[in-house]
C-alpha cells in the first residue's frame, strides 16, 4: 500500500499548482486506501456471512473505490457548523408551520423520534461547501464502517483516516441510536426486535448492507429481520412479521409518506404507535423535501421566520440559492438553465433530476407540469483514480451521516455521470482523508 501522500511531503503532490492542499492530492495522488483481501476480512466480520463480500463481487463490484478522497478539515468544520446551523432552524415553531402546513397529514404527526441515518451531501471546493441536499434514509453507513476497517492503521493514528476503532465507535453508535429511537417513540422497555425493511430488500443493490445491519443487531442482543413492507402484519394491536412482534422498522424505503398499499401494516402501526418507525414521514417533510432548501437559502424568509443573522450567514454560505419552479418564472429560468440544476420536490437518488444545460423543450414541460426546484449549479469536485482504462478524472460528493443534529460519519461518493450511480468503474463509496 502506497500512503506517501499522506505524510508530511503532502504539500509537495502536485507541485507547482496554487490548488489547496486536498485539491492538488485529489488531482494527482494515486495511493490507495484499502487491500481487497482486508475489506473482505471485514464485510465477512461485520455480516458473520462468508458469501457477503462474493455477493458484493457479483452485484455491485463498483461498490468500494481503492483510491481515497481528500477533503480538509476546514470543509469538515464547516459542514458540522451548517449542520448544526439547520438544526436550529428547523426546531423553529415557525418553521415547521410553514414546512408543514401543505404536508399530508400523515407528515404533520410528530412521532417522538428523531430519525436515523440524515445524509447531508455535499460538493466540494476551493470555494467551500456546498449542501446539494438532505436525506433521511440515507444508506451506506455499515459499509464505509467495513471499510474503515481495511484502513492501513497507521492513518487512523495519525488522525487522516476514519479507521477500525472508529469504526467500532460508529457500530456502537448505531446501536444506541436505534435504541434512543426506540425510547423517544416506544412504550418503554427493552427493543426487542427490528424489522429492516425495503421494497424487494433481497433485489436491492445495497441488500448487502442489510445484512451487516442484521448482524450487529443481533450482537447486542435484539432480534433482526430482513423484510418486504408486504410481509409485515397489522393485527391485535401490533406489527408482526411471522410470529416475531416487531418494535421497530428500520426504514429503507422511498415511500417517504408510507402511502403505498404495500406499507399499509406498517402505516397502521406507526399511526397507532404501536411501533418506532425511523427514519419517517415527519422527518422526511421537515428535513427532506428540496422545497425546504428555497427557505434556506433565501435571506429574506429566513428572517421573518426569526433565524438570526448570524445562523443566516452560515446558511447562505452553505446552501446553493434554490428556488420552486413555477409556471410566472418560467421564461427567467429557461434563461438562466445552464447555471442551474432541477430536482423533483420528493425526488431522491438523482431520479427525474437534470442539469440545465442538458435540458429539452420537452424536458422542460414536463417540469413545468411537476413539482421541482431549481438549484444554483454548484460542479462537483473531481478525484483522479486507476480504473480498468487507466487513470482517470471521476466526480466526487462529500456524504456526512448525522443524528441528532451531530455528524456522526464522513463518507464519499466517486462517480461518472449526472448523479451518483456505485456503478462506475473505480468508484464507489471512497474512505476520507483529512488534510
Amino acid at each position: 500500500m502506497t500512503n506517501s501522500c499522506i505524510s508530511s511531503s503532502a504539500a509537495d503532490c502536485g507541485a507547482g499548482s496554487r490548488a489547496a492542499p486536498a485539491a492538488r492530492l485529489n488531482a494527482s495522488c494515486l495511493c490507495v486506501s484499502h487491500e481487497r483481501e482486508a475489506l473482505v476480512e471485514a464485510l465477512e466480520a461485520g455480516s458473520g456471512d462468508a458469501e457477503v463480500a462474493a455477493l458484493i463481487a457479483e452485484r455491485c463490484p463498483h461498490l468500494f473505490s481503492r483510491q481515497p478522497v481528500f477533503v480538509s478539515r476546514q470543509h469538515a468544520e464547516r459542514i458540522a457548523e451548517l449542520v448544526g446551523a439547520i438544526e436550529s432552524v428547523i426546531a423553529l415553531p415557525a418553521w415547521r408551520e410553514a414546512v408543514l402546513a401543505n404536508a399530508p397529514a400523515i407528515a404533520r404527526d410528530d412521532p417522538g423520534a428523531r430519525g436515523v441515518f440524515f445524509g447531508y451531501d455535499f460538493h466540494v471546493g476551493d470555494n467551500g461547501i456546498a449542501l446539494i441536499e438532505i436525506n433521511t434514509n440515507a444508506g451506506g453507513a455499515l459499509l464505509n464502517a467495513a471499510l474503515a476497517h481495511a484502513q492501513d492503521p497507521c492513518l487512523a493514528i495519525a488522525g487522516a483516516a476514519h479507521g477500525a476503532h472508529d469504526a467500532r465507535r460508529l457500530e456502537e453508535e448505531v446501536v444506541a441510536m436505534f435504541r434512543e429511537e426506540w425510547r423517544l417513540g416506544g412504550s418503554g422497555g427493552p427493543l426487542r426486535s427490528v424489522a429492516i425493511v425495503d421494497a424487494d430488500p433481497q433485489g436491492q443493490y445495497l441488500y448487502p448492507e442489510f445484512l451487516l445491519f442484521r448482524k450487529l443487531f443481533q450482537q447486542h442482543g435484539i432480534a433482526a429481520v430482513i423484510a418486504a413492507p408486504a410481509e409485515l402484519d397489522w393485527r391485535d394491536g401490533r406489527l408482526w412479521h411471522g410470529g416475531t412482534a416487531i418494535d421497530l422498522v428500520y426504514n429503507r424505503m422511498t415511500d417517504f409518506m408510507l402511502a403505498a398499499p404495500a406499507s399499509a401494516a406498517i402505516r397502521a402501526a406507526y399511526r397507532a404507535r404501536a411501533a418506532v418507525v425511523t427514519p419517517h414521514p415527519h422527518a422526511h417533510a421537515l428535513y427532506a423535501d428540496k422545497r425546504n432548501l428555497a427557505i434556506l437559502s433565501d435571506r429574506a424568509r429566513l428572517a421573518a421566520l426569526g433565524v438570526p443573522a448570524a445562523t443566516q450567514q452560515i446558511l447562505l454560505a452553505g446552501i446553493p440559492h434554490t428556488e420552486l419552479v413555477q409556471a410566472e418564472d418560467a421564461e427567467r429560468l429557461w434563461g438562466l438553465r445552464r447555471q442551474r440544476f432541477f430536482k423533483p420536490a420528493d425526488g431522491y437518488g438523482g431520479r427525474a433530476a437534470y442539469r440545465g444545460d442538458k435540458l429539452t423543450r420537452r424536458v422542460w414541460n414536463e417540469i413545468l407540469d411537476g413539482a421541482y426546484v431549481a438549484q444554483a449549479f454548484v460542479a462537483p469536485s473531481e478525484r483522479m483514480v486507476t480504473t480498468p482504462n487507466g487513470a482517470e478524472s471521476l466526480k466526487f460528493d462529500l456524504r456526512a451521516y448525522c443524528y441528532a443534529g451531530k455528524v456522526q460519519w464522513h463518507a464519499a461518493r466517486v462517480y461518472q455521470g449526472q448523479a451518483t450511480n456505485m456503478r462506475t468503474p473505480g468508484g464507489g463509496f471512497a474512505a476520507v482523508y483529512f488534510v
